[in-house]
Parts: structure tokens; C-alpha cells; sequence
């Protein structure tokens, strides 16, 4: 029986996967046309797997020779002579198995693993070696490197991109015959490394890989591979899923990034089928089944938010960029130049959204949060012990009081900060909301934060609880007219979300403001507006 996979490169016999045939087309002609490229993208999204099912596809037509230099220890990068020896022996293993029965291969194979006894043995040699086998092979040569970034430190490896660019160079200047293409993988995109040439003092020239063609194919998930990898798997279960239904909420909450979507199917199929809840699997693959899902990836430790929260950590212009996309709420116009915004991009924190920089998707955006808000906890460690104090009033007969929590919010950050000054209301106000919110939910529900929905309006904060939904729009107070505008926004929001009530929180830092919620009906609406 197939299953979802988390863990390594998905096998088609194996695993419950995506067609790659769309992609695979789009890189097949990149190779025909003899281009030499990157595939950058963030940590599991599918690069090893795409990489494995293309050379599936190339054995035919190429001899891909496909080796991975996170298999290469460190020392193997100490010396150019160290370099040369392992990645020949990996090239002569890899190469000599798909090339039997041709005795010139056969001959340029066992060269390489003669000079590797040669102390003199150097990248050039190597490469004069690599050529000869390449013009005595019966079918163009396709190289493949993955996991290329974890050398990109080293000078031997500059060296080595250097001699891939000549190869290059001579193929189409001179003609001689070296790899019809090469691939290199990883998280980081290498054409971004420049080359220092000679002593210390001699700055940079130009990058190594100046030769590599772009890589435009989306590595993403679309909606309709989703829906095809859902298919196969109601082939198997019969769970009578809405699949449309099913696939658009994946695609919603992840954007499409690879891991995601597999994480979140897996978790539906094998920690939640068969539970008290969900004693069948057609309980399962529905809204309910999903939003638990949701919830239990949101709490759950794994590589991939693992990385994340390390890459924060440990680069503080990325830090400060994330929090101000998810605390200050500005817009930030998305420039690949920018250095900043370009590494968010490439490591998988961020997206181009109508021109803006976006959190890459909604399960990123709340464990973000919820991973800033924890350590934000001791700086409001008085709004969080208050909620904490209050949490059993909200819970009645399993539902979620929306309303009392807003007005119970109202007057603790009231009490608490109404001396404040404007900067500290508008910069801190969400987040001591949430703040207040988590311990209530925490366990059971979820919230998300400046949700898309099918309009492409925004919300600030959708909370789920036990399958309900609460809309909630925060608005910085800017007159009478401005929050009429926010009253019409949040009705569109309830049209998409097929609510008949709303809640709005307002941080005003008028003086003579008048604290308290209200209730407000218009049309078939019921708004809930609270004003701090």
C-alpha cells in the first residue's frame, strides 16, 4: 500500500505523489537546448525527488550521471587533490555503471581512477579526462550535482564552477564535446558567489557560474497536481472526499510548497484516521479532519521548521525583516536587488505577492507567530497571565465567546497600557492581542493572520475553533469615515467566509475615546466592534 512521504525522495511505486510530467518537460528541453542551470530552492521542496524522476525520464536519450556532494566529507574539500579524488571516484562508480560494454568509456573510467593514486593529480587533468570520456560515449553526458551549496564556501569548489564555465566556454566556442548539461541543486543559488582569483588583497571579478541559464519552472504544487495525487489516493480508500474541496485548502494553507502539502496529507492519513473523532477515513479527508491536521503540523517539531527558526536566529537583517512584515503590518515593495528580501525569498520565508513581499504561506506566517509571540511572552508576561486567569470564561458548551474575550481584552490592555504612547498602541496592539488570544485557544484551535480569501480582500486574524470560524478585522482608529470603510471591508469578508457575524478591534489614540463594544446589525450581518 502507498503512502505520503516526508522523509527522502518520493518513489512513484512507493508513495503517493504529484505528476511531474509538467515540470520534467519544461527541464528535458532545458537539456535538449544544452543549457547548464541551477535548481535553487528552499529546504524540502521537492528538488531531490524532481531530480530522481528526471533522470528517469533522460536514461533513454543521455547518460545522467547524477552524484550528491552532501555524501562528500569535509576533508574531501581540504585540497584540490583531495577534490579530485573523490569526485572521480563517485563520477567513475556512477558513469561506469550505466556505460558497460563500451571499452574507450570503459578505458577513460579506469584513467580516472588511476590518477587518483597521482599526487599531481589536479581539476584541469580531471577535466581533460571527463572530456575524452564524454567524446567516446554513444549519447551525450548529463551531469547532476545535488545538495551543491554545502561546498560553496570552499576555494577548491570555486575552482571546480570555474572549470565547468571553460567547459562550457569550449563547447560552444571551440567545439569540443564535454556535458550536454549540467545541474546543479541546492538551497542557495551559487551564481550569486564571485570568484577571488589570486592573494588576499585581490578582490572579485566575476561569478564562476556566469553561464547558467535561468530556471523559471515552479517547483510548486498547483491545485491541480494536488487534486491528481488525491485522486490516486481515493482510488485506494474510497473515502468519499470532496477532492476539489479538499485540494484547494491545501493549496491555500501552503501555497503549494511540496513538504507541506505532503506533511499535512500524511498526518490526515496516519495519525488521525481511526482516532475517537475521526473513527472512519471518510471523517477524516473533510474540512474538520484538515483543520486538525493544521493544527497538529503547527505544533509538531520537524527539520523544516527546524531550519527555519534557525536561519532567524542566525541572520538578524532576516529576523528584522520578518518581524516586520508580521508586527508592523507595512507594506514592503518586493526588489530582488535588495540583497535582504532576495535571501528571504530563496530560503522560503517570503514571496512576490502583487508586487509585495508576502509570507510564503499561512502555516509559515502562524508558526512565525507563534514562535515570536512565545518569546514575546516575558515583555507581556501581564496581558498573558490575565488570559490565562480568564480562559474558562470563554468556553461555553465547546463554543468559542467571541465577544466576551474581545470585551475582557478591552479592559485588561486598558488598564494595563492606556497610558501608552501611539507608537507603542500601533507597532504592539496585534500582538498583545494574540498574545491574549493563545492561551485561550492554544490546544484546540488555530489562528491564521492576514488570511487570503477568494477575492483577494485581507483579513488581520481568522481563528478556528473546534470547526468554527471567527472573522476578526484589527484597524488602527482613523476617524469615523475610515472605520465605516473597514465596517463594508469586513462584511466582504464574511461573504467569503459564509459567516453572518464579525468582530472588529480598534486601537484608538484619541484621548477622549470611548472604550467598550457594541453591536451593530447591517443587512443580515451582526458586528461585533470592540475599541481600545
Amino acid at each position: 500500500m502507498k503512502r505520503f512521504n516526508t522523509a527522502g525522495p518520493c518513489i512513484p511505486r512507493k508513495h503517493y505523489m504529484v505528476n511531474p510530467e509538467k515540470r520534467l518537460e519544461q527541464i528535458h528541453k532545458m537539456i535538449d537546448d544544452g543549457a547548464y542551470f541551477t535548481v535553487n530552492r528552499a529546504r524540502q521542496y521537492g528538488k531531490t525527488t524532481t531530480l530522481a524522476a528526471l533522470g528517469r525520464k533522460l536514461q533513454e536519450e543521455y547518460l545522467v550521471v547524477s552524484l550528491d556532494f552532501q555524501k562528500f566529507s569535509r576533508s574531501c574539500f581540504e585540497s584540490e587533490w583531495k577534490f579530485c579524488y573523490a569526485f572521480s571516484s563517485a563520477f567513475a562508480c556512477e558513469a561506469g555503471y550505466f556505460s558497460e560494454g563500451q571499452k574507450e568509456c570503459k578505458e577513460r573510467l579506469e584513467e580516472l581512477t588511476e590518477l587518483k593514486s597521482d599526487i599531481n593529480f589536479n581539476l584541469m587533468r580531471m577535466f581533460e579526462v571527463l572530456r575524452a570520456f564524454c567524446r567516446c560515449l554513444d549519447r551525450p553526458v548529463v551531469l547532476i550535482i545535488d545538495e551543491v551549496d554545502s561546498a560553496t564556501n570552499n576555494q577548491v569548489f570555486l575552482d571546480f564552477l570555474a572549470q565547468l564555465r571553460n567547459s562550457y566556454l569550449d563547447r560552444d566556442l571551440k567545439g569540443i564535446v564535454t556535458f550536454q548539461s549540467v545541474i546543479l541543486a541546492g538551497v542557495y543559488d551559487i551564481r550569486n558567489i564571485r570568484h577571488k582569483i589570486r592573494a588576499e588583497d585581490e578582490h572579485k571579478v566575476n561569478s564562476p557560474w556566469n553561464i547558467a541559464a535561468d530556471f523559471d519552472v515552479n517547483m510548486s504544487f498547483s491545485r491541480e497536481e494536488i487534486a491528481g495525487m488525491l485522486e490516486e489516493y481515493e482510488e485506494d480508500h474510497s473515502t468519499g472526499m470532496n477532492i476539489r474541496q479538499m485540494s484547494e485548502l491545501l493549496f491555500d494553507y501552503t501555497s503549494g510548497y511540496p513538504f507541506l502539502v505532503s506533511r499535512l496529507c500524511k498526518l490526515m492519513d496516519e495519525r488521525l484516521s481511526g482516532r475517537d473523532d475521526f473513527k472512519t477515513e471518510g471523517a477524516v479527508w473533510t474540512d474538520n479532519g484538515f483543520h486538525e491536521a493544521v493544527r497538529l503540523i503547527l505544533a509538531e517539531e520537524n527539520s523544516l521548521f527546524d531550519s527555519l527558526i534557525g536561519k532567524l536566529r542566525d541572520e538578524p537583517e532576516l529576523n528584522t525583516i520578518i518581524t516586520s512584515l508580521l508586527f508592523a503590518g507595512e507594506n514592503t515593495v518586493y526588489n530582488s536587488d535588495n540583497p535582504v528580501i532576495s535571501n528571504a525569498a530563496m530560503l522560503g520565508f517570503v514571496k512576490n505577492c502583487q508586487g509585495n513581499v508576502a509570507i510564503a504561506n499561512r502555516i509559515f506566517e502562524t508558526r512565525l507567530y507563534n514562535f515570536y509571540l512565545s518569546t514575546a511572552e516575558t515583555e507581556g508576561m501581564e496581558i498573558c497571565k490575565a488570559s490565562k486567569q480568564d480562559r474558562n470564561l470563554f468556553i461555553v458548551d465547546g463554543h468559542l465567546n467571541m465577544r466576551r474575550i474581545l470585551e475582557k481584552f478591552v479592559v485588561h490592555f486598558d488598564d494595563l497600557y492606556h497610558d501608552s504612547k501611539e507608537t507603542f498602541i500601533e507597532e504592539t496592539g496585534r500582538k498583545y492581542f494574540l498574545l491574549y488570544l493563545r492561551p485561550i485557544i492554544n490546544g484546540t484551535g488555530n489562528y491564521y493572520i492576514e488570511s487570503r480569501t477568494r477575492t483577494m480582500g485581507r483579513t488581520d486574524v481568522i481563528v478556528d475553533y473546534r470547526g468554527e470560524q471567527y472573522v476578526i478585522e484589527m484597524k488602527i482608529w482613523r476617524g469615523n469615515e475610515y472605520n465605516m470603510r473597514g465596517e463594508d471591508q469586513l462584511m466582504g469578508y464574511l461573504d467569503d467566509y459564509h459567516k453572518k457575524k464579525g468582530y472588529m478591534l480598534s486601537f484608538n489614540f484619541n484621548k477622549n475615546k470611548q472604550i467598550g463594544v457594541r453591536e451593530i446589525i447591517i443587512g443580515d450581518k451582526v458586528l461585533i466592534e470592540a475599541v481600545v
